[in-house]
């Protein structure tokens, strides 16, 4: 504490006009504004992205650089006030500006986390920019090089300066922004309360090479996290004892933050939390590194599942927290493309978030709205945002804005097809089907990622061989490229081969694989691949998955309950062949598990 005092003294005296309130914000905050309340003000918003969460992890701190060049460090243009104003004209109230404070403007790495002055006054004139041009702000500290992975240092005087750095990051800029107007909000985190609090991926936290937390520890920290955050804030006084706080859900997941492990902090302010999480599903159409390998969406399932996921999200409006989807977006490409019905994706999501009250922001790297012209890329989709802004909704009951968004969004489910993909094999609860889960490597490439079984979710000109199961027997799953843009699959980021309601109708079936051919060629796995479940519902065997490091011993299946050998990456893509896959087919055997 007493380091911290003095750090917040230093500030006050270095920084002439410290707290003052800067440009059109007058410092008010609204009496008997609630949370929701809020979020019906918020309009339409939009992220500052790869802007002042640039950086570079592998680099030390630089005490005094100009704050411009890490704004830039990620192809952006500096942000200018006509920036702002055209953001605003262009339809979005509420900007989102996401920050690396730890990376760019601390010595942390030698245990100071004093924040660089002109860093937070670069910062703050970009605020008083959005303040200017009448917009709502959202301040953050994003991944900002992974410093988070500290939390699960297995030092503990390396965990125990996590926190205290944390708290003393938000001690600074809370009482940098104390005088602000509640049209400034300050959010907890990004997408790392999670799991990433044990990743060991920064110059911060390399000592580490073990896995601390549970599943159930991480939730425990990410709540305790947000705590922290939400005392310290309040602690600050001023402006801050009242102003409102978004708190990040855990890993910003809609699934993980409706489980009831994530919990919303106490607070000594009534109604002045909200929520974040985040909305890219599925990641193979909104992320998809091209136009052309985006998995096709509006099926009426499309429709439907991004429905239920968000009507998911009123767990916390019915609590009276408001909900803010922080990122969204059929993001376009590196080229600026934009994906097949991404109007429609955007229309209905903006429609759903007026139905369930919500408010969000769009993910934003000057790939709808270019930052250089000033204009959105898109005419369809400048006139959807335009039309979906505060101003456009101005003095309409929100009871009528709710049931227009609601009839526009069966009309759009009403209107979609049943299926893309003719002769798909159809599932139900009593049938199955085995398919070749894919992500290639560069992630341009997709098909039907996750425990559902989806031939809708494919990039163009990938030709698919399914198997429909029908019991014990020998099948085989495959994918043809040579029909795609690029004309073959470059390396693998993930693939497993899934069995839909193979657990429910073969329970402790094991899958046998035979025979690996790619590009005609018979294929060696490096390892053995075993038979498990995530789901309980859909039988999995990985044939790459980075993200599981370790055979799960208590689920893994294989024939005499033998695990020798067993691993969740058997392809091995480092291989030469691998890095370029025309054809690729897996013949196996299903079965009963045998013990003897």
């Amino acid at each position: 504490m007493k380091k911290l005092l003095c750090i917040l003294l230093a500030l006050m005296t270095v920084l002439p006009g410290f707290a003052l309130v800067q440009g059109a914000d007058d410092g008010v905050m609204r009496e008997g504004l609630t949370s929701i309340g809020l979020t019906r003000l918020m309009g339409n918003g939009i992220n500052l992205g790869n802007t002042f969460e640039a950086c570079n992890a592998t680099l030390p701190y630089t005490p005094g650089k100009d704050p411009k060049t890490y704004e830039v460090y990620w192809g952006q243009p500096v942000t200018t006030q006509e920036m702002l104003y055209a953001m605003k004209a262009a339809g979005f109230d509420t900007i989102r500006i996401p920050v690396a404070w730890m990376t760019n403007a601390t010595d942390l790495g030698n245990g100071d986390y004093t924040i660089d002055p002109a860093y937070l006054a670069r910062v703050r004139q970009v605020v008083d920019y959005a303040r200017n041009a009448g917009m709502y702000v959202i301040i953050n500290d994003h991944w900002d090089g992974g410093w988070w992975g500290m939390f699960g240092s297995e030092d503990p005087a390396v965990r125990q300066l996590a926190m205290e750095a944390y708290t003393g990051m938000w001690a600074q800029i809370a009482t940098y922004f104390a005088d602000y107007s509640d049209y400034v909000i300050f959010e907890s985190a990004n997408e790392e309360l999670c799991a990433r609090l044990d990743e060991n991926s920064s110059r911060y936290c390399s000592d580490s090479t073990v896995t601390l937390f549970s599943e159930n520890q991480c939730y425990a920290l990410c709540n305790q996290i947000n705590q922290a955050f939400v005392d310290t804030v309040r602690g600050t006084g001023g402006n801050n004892a009242t102003r409102f706080l978004l708190i990040a859900g855990y890993g910003t997941n809609i699934d993980q933050t409706f489980d009831p492990r994530f919990r919303m902090p106490t607070d000594t302010a009534e109604d002045r939390l909200l929520i974040s999480v985040h909305y890219y599903d599925p990641w193979s159409y909104c992320g998809a590194s091209t136009a052309d390998g985006a998995t096709a969406w509006g099926t009426e399932g499309d429709f439907k599942y991004m429905d239920r996921q968000l009507q998911k999200m009123t767990k916390f409006t019915r609590q009276g927290v408001g909900v803010v989807i922080g990122e969204y977006g059929a993001l376009p490409d590196g080229k600026g493309n934009m994906k097949a019905n991404d109007l429609a994706y955007h229309a209905h999501f903006l429609d759903l978030c007026d139905y369930y009250d919500f408010t969000s922001c769009l993910w934003d790297c000057s790939g709808f709205f270019i930052r250089r012209t000033l204009k959105m890329s898109d005419e369809e989709m400048a006139e959807l945002y335009l039309s979906r802004n505060a101003a456009s909704e101005a003095g309409i009951p929100y009871e009528d804005v709710q049931a227009a968004a609601r009839t526009r969004a069966d009309a759009s489910i009403a209107a979609a097809p049943a299926t893309f993909v003719e002769d798909a094999i159809v599932i139900t609860e009593d049938s199955t089907a085995a398919w070749l889960m894919w992500n290639d490597g560069s992630w341009s490439l997709s098909y039907s990622v996750g425990d559902t079984y989806n031939p809708d979710s494919i990039s163009p000109g990938m030709v698919v061989t399914d198997a429909q199961i029908t019991g014990p027997g020998t099948y085989t799953v495959g994918i043809d490229f040579t029909g795609t843009a690029q004309g073959y699959s470059k390396s693998i980021a993930f693939s497993a081969l899934g069995i839909m309601n193979g657990e429910k109708l073969f329970p402790n079936f094991v899958v046998d694989i035979k025979e690996v051919r790619i590009n005609g060629e018979i294929y060696r796995l490096k390892g053995r691949a075993y038979t498990t479940s995530d789901d309980g519902k859909t039988t999995r065997v990985n044939l790459y998955n980075s993200w599981v490091t370790a055979v799960p011993v208590n689920q893994a299946r294989m024939h005499y309950g033998n695990l020798a050998g067993a691993t969740p990456t058997p392809i091995n893509i480092n291989d030469p062949i691998i890095q370029r896959i025309e054809t690729i087919y897996i013949t196996f055997e299903y079965g009963p598990q045998k013990t003897n």
